[in-house]
């Protein structure tokens, strides 16, 4: 098991905890749509690490964005192997491709 699904395994136990004991209990209380907020918030903030150039700083934010993305996709009962599956569809397909094909 992957740090990541490791991770994304915790998540899905704490959809039960006391949102008293637990910061992703009280997350996943608020409902989807705080948990999408809290995604969005720490992906600006992983942008503005990125662009002023701190690559630890940048780090830390994206371990914030991975989580608060598991966060937000278990708030809303999507499977990490989901997610994991549709990267695989993917793969050796050209992004240019893949775009047309969805028509984005």
């Amino acid at each position: 098991m992957t740090t990541l699904e490791s991770l994304a395994a915790t998540i899905e136990t704490r959809k039960t905890a006391d949102p008293e004991s637990s910061w992703t209990a009280k997350l996943l209380a608020k409902g989807p749509e705080k948990c999408a907020e809290k995604f969005g918030e720490e992906a600006v903030e992983a942008i503005i690490e990125a662009v002023k150039g701190d690559n630890a700083r940048l780090t830390s934010e994206a371990a914030d964005v991975l989580y608060h993305l598991l966060v937000m996709l278990a708030a809303r009962d999507v499977a990490l192997a989901d997610v994991f599956s549709e990267l695989e569809r993917r793969e050796g397909t050209s992004g240019i491709t893949e775009k047309a094909q969805r028509g984005t």
